[in-house]
Formats: C-alpha cells, structure tokens, sequence
C-alpha cells in the first residue's frame, strides 16, 4: 500500500518535514518514491511553513495513495492558507 505521510528531518529541538509518497513497509525517514513538499512547523512569521505541490498530491490520491492524518490536516491547512498567499 501507497501512503502519502511526513517524513522528519532538521536537527534536535528544529524538527522539518517532507512530504513524502512512500510504501507503507518501509521506515518512517526510510526510502520514498516522491517528495510533495515540505512543513516547517518552526517558519519564522516572514517564512514559509508549508509547500505540497497539489498537482502532484491529486495525482497521488487518484491512484489511491492514502494521506495520513496528519497530512491531511496539513493539506486543508494550505488549501486555506493559499488564498491568503495570492492577495
């Protein structure tokens, strides 16, 4: 099975995020197939703190990858953030 999830990077104490498409089997920071984007739960407010390419994440969920949680919250998160971003 195909699952879209995050995958942690950054050092101790300054966690980072990829978005990542992966097999389940594998380890949580292991081997992926794609990288979506990015969350960076620590952005200063003049930075960006999430990035998913959404063309890519529409084709992933079209041939039944499954998002975790976690990135699903994250996607409606962006979905409602980017609006803002264009203004």
């Amino acid at each position: 099975m195909v699952v879209i999830r995050l995958s942690r990077g950054g050092s101790k104490g300054r966690p980072f995020f990829n978005i990542v498409v992966s097999d389940k089997r594998e380890r949580r920071d292991g081997r992926f197939i794609e990288r979506l984007g990015f969350y960076n739960p620590a952005a200063k407010d003049n930075e960006e703190s999430i990035r998913i390419a959404q063309d890519r994440l529409a084709y992933w969920k079209g041939v039944g990858a499954q998002p975790s949680l976690t990135v699903l919250r994250l996607i409606k998160q962006a979905a409602a953030a980017a609006p803002k971003a264009a203004a």
